[in-house]
């Protein structure tokens, strides 16, 4: 729910160029975490640096993974002098406290709304110092919120006092301040946490856990973990450098310290034990946090990185958000119209026009009522979403749990044409059709998918000039081992690689010579520019099978697009 109030979350003394966006953008796959500058390809502020700006923009959006670029940006000098917010934030908000609390950087951080938020949209420069907001003919007081704006129970103050060691005392001093900027009232228990903040994107994370078990930090929940950046088992036959690697394998080891299960999957719902309808939970990491809410109708708010850590520290979490009931209503409703003869390719696009046309508000799908999408068509939903979209839920009517709940009073009524899904696929099929690495597995590739591609390329082998490569979980991979499918889809010349996934792969693990790659991931087409820095192609499941055997793309959209 938005708080009006005018805040200030971090203080700073700040007197910079301002830089303004009409949309959010995902430091994860959005920004170098070396230098600053905007990486993604689709966004307006493309090419431009914001080390050392007051960056004003409504939210962030996209992966949980951002607070830990804004982190390595501040603690190599390169971070925005301050963000300024229209609405509620957390994946950025969070990188900077724990750059303040625990490393003394500092980047600024408030919330503005209404004509002051669009009158600093409009001013070159900025001024932020104590509780002054100021530019040219613009003033602002804000309140610097606390943990004095909660009801705190026993346990929390307990926790604040340290009676629990220094690291909850820390969680939980953090945890308060991401409750008061949110405009939450209190704390409130949860029941098992994932932790995303577990990719060694850049050697931030890696201080931070390795901070963290030197302070005593151990997990109170049961809690799983993300994909990693390594092979865990296997890393040193992949050539990759040994600082690299071994710098991984450290950070992955250091959250095992702190007692999360080594589950090294971006899809925990794909585990045998799932949470159920209405429960509380502290997951982090986009795709699985919007398939949570949305397909499984758990309740968890899209957790940045480092606080993921902080809510498993202490099985408390900020009532705010989709955790309250009536947050979770839709604030849009958008009628697709649905294609007739279309394939599992409409999924994913379906679900990255969606986000951008609900960027920061939870929608409600209709006109999909009588398709029969699959477990993973819903998967693919979320996962695209989540790049375009800072909301961590989608209501689709007739198909996930809460479809029938009513929209707001003030929802406005939208629609999504097929002519929007062919331009997202124009989007995110400019690069040639010479394929030379099918990428599949963004999300983690589910055993139904494994076994539909191993259908695919049955009787067929991978062009010599094009390398598939699917990433997939330790618990999927070892039971397409038990059945045969590995072996099928290996003797066709696919490598099938658990523990990491395309968005945190590196070279030589990502084929170095590659310049163009396919994948049938939204999630992965919208980040591959940036991430890879490689041409991309996007289609189907059997498109991808194609592109592996023959070493080409379509060239058109499908039929049921035009």
């Amino acid at each position: 729910m938005q708080n009006d109030k005018a805040i200030l979350i971090v203080l700073a003394e700040v007197d910079a160029e301002v830089i303004t966006s009409a949309e959010g953008l995902s430091f994860w796959g959005g920004v170098d975490p070396n230098t600053g500058h905007v990486i993604d390809a689709h966004h307006p502020l493309h090419g431009q640096s914001m080390a050392g700006k007051i960056v004003v923009m409504p939210t962030s959006r996209g992966s949980c993974s951002g607070s830990g670029v804004l982190l390595e940006l501040a603690l190599n000098g390169h971070a925005p002098a301050a963000l300024i917010f229209r609405e509620d934030e957390e994946i950025l908000t969070l990188g900077a406290l724990i750059a303040e609390r625990m490393f003394k950087r500092t980047v600024g951080v408030a919330r503005i709304t209404g004509r002051d938020y669009d009158a600093l949209c409009s001013k070159k420069t900025a001024k932020l110092k104590g509780t002054q907001l100021t530019a040219d003919g613009l003033s602002i007081t804000l309140h610097h919120v606390s943990k004095d704006d909660l009801a705190l129970s026993e346990t929390d103050k307990s926790n604040l006092n340290g009676d629990q060691g220094a690291a909850v005392a820390l969680a939980t001093e953090v945890l308060c301040a991401m409750a008061a900027s949110q405009g939450a009232k209190r704390l409130i228990d949860i029941t098992r946490g994932h932790i995303d903040g577990c990719i060694y994107a850049h050697s931030a994370n890696l201080i931070f856990a390795e901070t963290m078990v030197q302070m005593g930090a151990k997990v109170a929940i049961p809690t799983t973990i993300n994909a990693i950046s390594v092979d865990r088992e296997n890393w040193t036959d992949h050539n990759l450098p040994p600082d690299f690697g071994n710098a991984a394998s450290r950070l992955a080891d250091a959250y095992i310290a702190m007692g999360a299960q080594p589950t090294f999957t971006c899809a925990p719902y794909l585990s045998d034990d799932v949470p159920s309808f209405g429960e509380d939970i502290g997951w982090s990491e986009s795709n699985a946090v919007i398939f949570a809410n949305s397909v499984l109708g758990a309740r968890t708010a899209k957790h940045p990185d480092y606080l993921d850590l902080f809510v498993a520290l202490t099985g408390r979490t900020p009532e705010t958000g989709v955790y309250i009931a009536e947050n979770r209503r839709p604030r849009v409703v958008i009628h697709v119209d649905l294609p007739e003869h279309d394939d599992d390719a409409f999924w994913p696009l379906l679900g990255w026009v969606l986000g951008r046309m609900a960027p920061d508000r939870v929608p409600l799908l209709t006109g999909l009522e009588q398709s029969t999408p699959a477990h993973d068509d819903l998967r693919a939903v979320c996962a695209a979403f989540g790049t375009t979209s800072a909301a961590p839920l989608l209501h689709i009517a007739g198909q996930t749990p809460e479809g029938d709940l009513a929209p707001t009073p003030d929802a406005p009524r939208l629609r999504i044409a097929v002519a929007d899904l062919a331009a997202a696929w124009q989007e995110f099929n400019q690069g040639p059709t010479n394929i030379d690495l099918v990428a599949l597995g963004s999300p983690h590739f589910s055993f139904e998918e494994t076994r539909q591609f191993a259908a695919l390329m049955d009787g067929k082998v991978a062009h010599s000039t094009t390398s598939a490569i699917i990433t997939l979980g330790r618990d999927i991979l070892a039971k397409a081992r038990a059945e045969g499918v590995a072996d099928r889809l290996e003797a066709a010349g696919v490598r099938l690689i658990s523990d990491l996934c395309w968005c945190s792969i590196v070279e030589p693990i990502f084929p170095p010579d590659a310049k163009t790659l396919m994948t049938n991931s939204g999630k992965y087409a919208h980040y591959a520019p940036g991430l890879s820095g490689r041409n991309v192609r996007f289609g189907s499941l059997s498109d991808c099978a194609i592109a592996a055997e023959t070493g080409h793309a379509p060239s058109d959209p499908p039929k049921w697009l035009t």
